[in-house]
């Protein structure tokens, strides 16, 4: 089967589309008929090396690329019970050292899969799993009461456009800091909408935010990074790894088809063009997400 794979790290030229064994499911795993994958930043941070050079991925020959996959169940191992071939389904790979999504075929286990949406293609499913399960952790983490006020920095990109939506149904007062072409993407969902630094400190004095999601910084890779008011002087940091999820992801498959989840895609790329994929995610020129088809 084709995969997008990396033998070393670098730019966008170290992407190759290889040749690989297909993979097969084992006890409790399915295996996916790729439709659609989406690109994540964390994807870039493999390809350059950043992730083994942090430790979380151990020297290997080669890796595969890619977390977020949608498509249809292809194969299912012993044991396997939810799902069936034909079924569509998105997931998320949150095995880093497994092989990726980027490819025709990929094998998760049954655990980390949920029934794709109905409402949308299977390239626009592709990509919720990982930013709307890093941006609903992200409020189960915070933690915050109906009423309570959220500052969310970064609210224009993927996952804080899910974190203002999810944060909108839990009863939450938001605060999203944008830049000022980016207001209009988020004028429905938050309750009040900053455009410049210069105004933050007013904001804030008007209603003192309970917590704040830096959703920056939770696009850049499969971590959580959270800032929330202790009860005594200082900040309080939380760091937690997003995993593979599919009964929290089933939940937020059915909010896409109810219409309180509006995942977007900007730009599709076949998967032999994954160069230049990387290449406009890269140079920041997206404004949306980027899926791969195989």
């Amino acid at each position: 089967m084709k995969s997008v794979i990396v033998r070393k790290p670098g730019g966008p030229d170290v992407l190759e589309i290889a040749e690989t064994p297909q993979p097969e499911a084992g006890p409790g795993q399915v295996r996916v008929k790729v439709v659609a994958s989406s690109l994540n930043l964390i994807d870039l941070s493999a390809r350059t090396g950043r992730l083994t050079a942090a430790g979380l991925v151990p020297p290997m020959p080669r890796y595969g690329l890619g977390w977020d996959v949608a498509g249809h169940v292809d194969a299912v191992g012993p044991g396997t019970t939810r799902f069936r071939a034909g079924d569509a389904v998105i997931g998320l790979r949150d095995l880093l050292f497994a092989g990726g999504a980027h490819a025709e075929y990929v094998v998760l286990d049954e655990s980390a899969l949920a029934p794709a949406p109905a409402s949308v293609p299977l390239t626009v499913a592709a990509t919720l799993p990982l930013n709307a399960l890093t941006a609903d952790r992200a409020l189960d983490l915070v933690d915050l009461e109906p009423g309570r006020t959220l500052l969310v920095s970064g609210a224009a990109g993927s996952v804080g456009r899910f974190v203002l939506e999810l944060a909108g149904m839990r009863g939450l007062h938001t605060i999203a800091l944008v830049r000022p072409d980016e207001a209009d993407g988020v004028r429905d969902l938050a309750t009040e909408i900053v455009t410049s630094p210069d105004d933050v400190g007013a904001a804030v004095r008007r209603n003192p935010p309970d917590a704040s999601i830096d959703a920056r910084a939770l696009c850049t890779g499969a971590y959580v990074a959270l800032l929330a008011p202790p009860p005594t002087r200082g900040a309080r940091v939380i760091v937690q790894e997003v995993l593979g999820d599919g009964n929290r992801l089933a939940r937020l498959s059915e909010l896409v088809d109810d219409g309180a989840l509006t995942p977007r895609v900007t730009r599709t790329f076949p998967l032999d063009q994954a160069r230049a994929a990387h290449e406009l995610l890269e140079g920041g020129g997206a404004g949306g997400r980027i899926v791969l088809t195989p």
